[in-house]
């Protein structure tokens, strides 16, 4: 192949479709194809039917999603017809034992389950002998050893580990994505530096459960930068937040299990190495409840829990998901689990209705409720829910605060749109910002501003930057 080709011969070099479903766990996974792919000189294709094949990541957790991607899925094959299937639908059993995408979109190229890079680009050489095998920093639009980012260029995923040890009734994620694996320490932190040094400002942590992480590989001694360091929460946060504080970036922390052991990380956070916010998936306040789910932590320690941490960090802010009508739950159950939401003061809660999934293990217990009333649970949890952080979020009129920006057009001389430490991308709720009053003032994707904060709007705030 001639590798000096102009920009004007496109065919001959393959082009690959990605659409990427799911969870911000999913999107990493496709990160790594991604940057697979480019490493290798694949180009994407913008569309199905510019590209010599497609690759679908899907999401199997609940009904909602597993449709979403089928659907895909068939609307790929409709326009392209060469397709390859990954991700947690991938791992999903149909009828009679067999596949379940394969049953229903028999003609697919591959089917691999999630974090399956290597089954994936495997499938891709089957179908469309890679043209090269660049090396990975010449990667065009990369981060380094961190490699492709599918989110805007100032923030960014961070995984630091794989699976799940707990068997929670509701899920089925660990028969997907298997038993908890982290990754070397070492690993992680050379990862966040590339994306720090690559511009970064806003590094979100993800796993499936990180407060476990290095627990499966009994918190052995790892390297980074010549220096002996712990596989650990504690210590990789500190060595986030050291790193952190060198680019002048943020690290967020999500799926943050309630154990004890959190306490020293929320410690952290009131010393400002990390920002102050938790992501803890609760689901539930009731003990039955959380017994019958089979939950990691009991309710009434939760709500101390909660207390502590506020005691130790006065701005800790706390975002949760919430499970209403889980099968059994009585009206006296649910009633706990609002005034558990009042009480706490969950900051920014997110809540399901129960959804039965096919494998879950909650499907066989007793009591399962109407839909209609799992939804009119939903609905009136969603109501307390929002008059908490309703009330929370007035409560910072006046205040002045840090906001990332995330939109800014015209370098923001109408304004754009930003977020607060309170704030995560796609999940929480955002800060408006308005015309500078100052001529000289801009506004710029990717930078900090401070800003005043003038109102208080539904989820949303509305600052002036000053």
């Amino acid at each position: 192949m001639n590798h000096n080709a102009s920009a004007n011969a496109p065919a001959a070099t393959p082009k690959v479709g990605f659409v990427s479903l799911g969870c911000p766990k999913a999107l990493t996974d496709s990160e790594l194809i991604l940057t697979q792919l480019s490493a290798e000189g694949y180009q994407t294709a913008k569309t199905f039917e510019g590209a010599d094949l497609v690759i679908v990541n899907t999401c199997g957790f609940i009904d909602d999603a597993v449709k979403e991607s089928l659907d895909t899925i068939g609307e790929a094959l409709a326009g392209n017809g060469k397709v390859i299937v990954t991700g947690c639908l991938g791992a999903r059993a149909g009828a009679g034992g067999g596949n379940l995408v394969q049953q229903m979109h028999p003609s697919v190229l591959a089917v691999t389950g999630p974090h399956a890079t290597q089954e994936v680009m495997d499938a891709v050489h089957t179908h469309l002998p890679k043209p090269h095998d660049p090396f990975l920093d010449l990667v065009p639009g990369g981060f380094g050893e961190a490699g492709l980012k599918l989110t805007p260029k100032h923030y960014a995923y961070l995984k630091i580990s794989e699976g799940c040890n707990h068997r929670c009734t509701f899920c089925i994620i660990p028969s997907m994505r298997g038993d908890l694996v982290s990754r070397p320490i070492g690993d992680v932190l050379k990862e966040a530096r590339a994306l720090f040094e690559g511009g970064v400002k806003e590094l979100l942590v993800i796993s499936q459960d990180t407060s476990a992480y290095g627990v499966d590989v009994k918190y052995r001694t790892g390297f980074w930068d010549g220096k002996p360091v712990k596989t650990r929460l504690h210590e990789l946060v500190q060595a986030l937040g050291e790193l952190a504080a060198q680019h002048g970036a943020w690290v967020r922390l999500h799926y943050v299990y309630p154990y004890p052991s959190v306490d020293a990380v929320v410690e952290l956070m009131a010393e400002g190495k990390v920002l102050p916010y938790l992501d803890v998936p609760f689901q539930h306040s009731h003990p039955d409840v959380l017994k019958r789910m089979k939950r990691p932590a009991s309710g009434e320690k939760n709500l101390e829990r909660i207390q502590r941490w506020r005691q130790a960090c006065p701005e800790l802010v706390v975002r949760s998901t919430f499970i209403a009508g889980f099968p059994g739950e009585t009206e006296e159950e649910f009633q706990h689990l609002l005034d558990f939401v009042e009480e706490a003061q969950i900051d920014r809660a997110g809540c399901f209705a129960y959804s039965d999934v096919d494998g879950a293990a909650a499907n066989a217990l007793p009591g399962m409720l109407p839909i209609e009333l799992r939804q009119e649970r939903q609905a009136r949890f969603m109501a307390v829910a929002e008059r908490v952080s309703t009330q929370k979020l007035q409560r910072r009129v006046g205040q002045t605060m840090q906001v990332l920006i995330d939109h800014a057009p015209a370098l923001g001389r109408k304004g754009g749109r930003g977020r607060s430490f309170a704030d995560a991308p796609e999940i929480d709720g955002i800060v408006h910002l308005l015309p500078p009053q100052k001529a000289s003032k801009t506004l710029k994707v990717g930078e900090f501003t401070r800003a005043q904060i003038v109102e208080a709007r539904g989820h949303d705030l509305v600052a002036l930057p000053i």
